[in-house]
């Protein structure tokens, strides 16, 4: 390195000692700023959306659909749903939404799966922005101390998760009804929740904490055929994780806005038969 070229270290970020001398913080040329902000963009809205229903309490119940994010309505403030998932399991004293009490579960869910770890990580904290784009943080501990250390419990969220994912299917089931709660019908809104369903199922089987149950730890393939093949199975949905984590996400707001509307009275739910 030629006398007089190195610049000015200091205690982190991209001027260490073991960095070239160069003034630039990256070589990139093209707009690799673009992926982060949209990714950013993405998930607050989301979270914008996801937080205004949660605390509105209202219009999330429109026979027979009822909005994913009250599903189930875990106390006495909800309002009743004919053979729907009303289990009063925390009784009068609550007070807020119900939503509250339940969408924890998903919300962990998401939280804490490796694809949104990287999305958030990098569209809200920059570590790091970009491939080839140093974040510009002075330490990095990973995941090992608190909060991100709780980032570990993500199999157990994933439980969590294929319990609600069922409740969701229930209540697809009860999506077949009419609004006199008759059996045989079907509405724009039993389709909103079917592809809302297949979205959410597909999501869930493709994290990677259930590839690893359905195909860990086994030394031989062969003596497990049936594993073998879910496992297979598993991993071409884990191969598009990225895209069933962003379709799911739109779908389950989608669902929700589409029982506002109903509920609301903004828009008739159109039958088909």
């Amino acid at each position: 390195m030629a006398t007089g070229t190195e610049p000015e270290l200091n205690s982190g970020g991209v001027r260490t000692p073991t960095r070239a001398a160069i003034a630039a913080p990256h070589l990139r040329t093209d707009r690799w700023w673009l992926q982060p902000a949209a990714t950013a963009a993405g998930l607050l809205a989301f979270i914008v959306y996801s937080t205004w229903r949660a605390f509105a309490n209202t219009d999330y119940y429109a026979a027979p659909y009822v909005s994913p994010f009250y599903s189930p309505c875990l106390a006495e403030n909800c309002e009743p749903m004919r053979a729907g998932p009303n289990w009063e399991i925390f009784g009068g004293w609550w007070g807020l939404s119900p939503a509250l009490l339940i969408l924890i579960f998903p919300l962990g869910f998401r939280l804490t799966c490796y694809y949104y770890r990287k999305a958030y990580y990098r569209g809200f904290w920059a570590s790091p922005p970009a491939c080839a784009v140093a974040e510009p943080h002075k330490k990095y501990t990973g995941e090992t101390r608190f909060p991100l250390i709780l980032q570990n419990i993500h199999r157990y969220f994933f439980y969590a998760a294929i319990l609600v994912a069922g409740i969701l299917t229930y209540d697809t089931v009860l999506a077949f009804r009419d609004e006199h709660y008759e059996w045989g019908h079907m509405g724009l809104g039993t389709l909103v929740f079917l592809v809302n369903i297949v979205l959410i199922w597909a999501y869930t089987l493709s994290c990677h904490s259930c590839r690893h149950i359905v195909g860990g730890q086994l030394k031989h393939f062969s003596k497990h055929p049936v594993r073998y093949r879910m496992w297979q199975w598993v991993g071409k949905l884990n191969a598009r994780h990225m895209l069933l984590a962003w379709a799911s996400l739109v779908s389950v707001a989608l669902a929700d806005f589409y029982v506002y509307l109903v509920a609301s009275g903004a828009f008739d739910d159109p039958r088909l038969f």
